[in-house]
């Protein structure tokens, strides 16, 4: 057989290069959320809360020279008032926004030293301020500028405990700059207790609080020494649980929050440190419930930023499938299959690059499970599938590969299969030089001659050899392509 049919396929998370991003107080915005997510990629958030005037435009950030940053310290640390305290660490924290003093500052002398003495202040307005700067510092993409922030660590840590939703959420999207930044930065965080200060935001009341809580850990999750380092600590944390329950389909479902966490799981799943506690934790059959939920939004067009947990959901299940405890057990539900198709008929229409996502849930859930096959049969959805083969070369693998995983059950299936578009449809990608494409057409025409007799003499009636011709000369089709036309001619 193929490489796909017969068993399910593990997909593994995507890579590349980073990209800045600056999301409003509350939440990211969606073009911004969309853009990251449909990449896939390790990113810094920057959360700034600026006065309307800075917002329009009205204050420009001037880039900060050693004597003004000293002023401004020594301001903020000895001013007469409150007032003029504050307003200096404002007025530093903008002239952060500029790389060349954030350099200026990590290369003055006592600097950080005095900045995280202001962050311990006992007065709430200068102490969030503080954290506003070294947050600035934490965005920059000098990793001597985040190395810098280092000694600030322990008590972003600490103050993940407290009582103020926006200092705990600038503290959670400062450190989840500062995890990305380098391996170094991570080996001094996980002894200082990162695992479980995270932890301990998990039943924030606060939604902010959470989205940034997914963010800092989702950062957390992508380091190379996570499946070694960091998962075995995050699954032993009451925190699986509750991303589960954070991930619970309903009126209460925040897609901010659940697109974090939602990754946050996907991550985990890929790192296969120990994906049969999930299943027993109640993966499965929460995010099938979650899928039905998404293709109920999608179809009445109430989707409000939802679509976006569409590919790690995919993705979360795919992989769960692929356990050999695994999840076909707790996931019978003919619904699933349908909603699968509402989604495949959205992605297509609004993004079609995320099609194979919901192709190779498809393919796990049909690999090895007679069922899912026979609801691909009974509800009449061959013809939808074969309508997805022209969208791209990736996808007409998939759509064949789950084609196979239905011949392969044996003569009833293929019965069913056939006679029907399936023919015309199999001609059309003999004509694709795509050898993968080709490669799996012929795997499926094989099952077909194997369990359907009748149709090698539809094949030869329909110019069959001589579409087979044109691939007798590929190396990696010779064989099957061979064996294909011996076949056809002594039935």
């Amino acid at each position: 057989m193929g490489y796909g049919s017969g068993r399910p396929l593990c997909r593994r998370r995507g890579s590349g290069p980073g990209l800045l991003f600056c999301p409003q107080p509350a939440s990211l915005s969606p073009e911004l959320r969309k853009a990251r997510r449909e990449q896939q990629l390790v990113s810094k958030r920057l959360l700034r809360d600026d006065t309307p005037e800075e917002a329009e435009g009205g204050c420009v950030a001037l880039i900060l020279g050693e004597a003004e940053i000293q002023q401004f310290l020594w301001l903020a640390q000895r001013g007469t008032g409150e007032k003029e305290r504050e307003g200096a660490l404002v007025s530093l924290r903008r002239g952060l926004q500029h790389p060349e003093t954030q350099q200026t500052f990590i290369r003055l002398k006592g600097s950080m030293r005095t900045l995280v003495g202001l962050l311990t202040s006992n007065q709430a307005l200068l102490q969030l301020e503080a954290a506003r700067c070294l947050h600035e510092l934490s965005h920059s993409e000098q990793s001597a500028v985040a190395e810098a922030c280092l000694p600030a660590t322990s008590y972003l840590l600490t103050y993940l405990a407290g009582h103020s939703s926006d200092l705990i959420e600038l503290c959670l999207y400062t450190l989840g700059n500062l995890i990305v930044e380098s391996e170094s930065v991570r080996r001094q965080l996980l002894p200082q207790g990162i695992v479980p200060a995270l932890a301990s935001c998990i039943q924030s009341p606060h939604l902010t609080v959470l989205e940034a809580l997914g963010y800092a850990l989702s950062q957390l999750l992508q380091a190379k020494e996570a499946p070694k380092k960091i998962i075995p600590s995050v699954l032993s944390t009451p925190l699986p649980q509750h991303m589960l329950r954070l991930l619970q389909p309903g009126p209460k479902l925040n897609p901010g929050v659940a697109v974090e966490f939602a990754w946050c799981l996907h991550y985990i799943i890929c790192s296969q440190v120990n994906n049969a506690l999930l299943i027993t934790h109640g993966a499965v059959s929460t995010l099938g419930l979650l899928l039905l939920y998404l293709a109920g939004a999608v179809q009445r067009s109430e989707d409000a930023g939802l679509e976006l947990l569409l590919c790690p959901v995919l993705r979360c299940l795919s992989n769960l499938l692929t356990e050999a405890a695994g999840g076909q057990v707790q996931l019978r539900d003919e619904r699933v299959v349908v909603s699968l198709f509402i989604i495949l008929q959205f992605l297509l229409q609004k993004q079609p690059s995320l099609l194979p996502e919901g192709l190779w849930l498809l393919n796990n859930l049909t690999a090895n499970s007679p069922g899912f096959c026979t609801s691909l049969l009974s509800l009449d959805l061959i013809e939808p599938l074969l309508q997805l083969l022209p969208v791209s070369n990736v996808v007409s693998v998939l759509v064949l590969t789950v084609l196979c995983n239905v011949a392969e059950k044996g003569p009833a299936y293929c019965w069913r299969l056939w006679p029907g578009p399936l023919l015309p449809s199999l001609l059309d990608m003999l004509a694709f030089s795509d050898t993968e494409v080709v490669g799996q057409s012929l795997e499926l025409l094989q099952l077909l001659f194997l369990y359907r007799p009748e149709a090698v003499q539809a094949f030869l009636q329909q110019s069959g050899l001589q579409a087979l011709k044109r691939h007798e000369e590929e190396a990696q089709l010779q064989d099957r392509v061979h064996a294909l036309q011996q076949t056809a001619l002594h039935r």
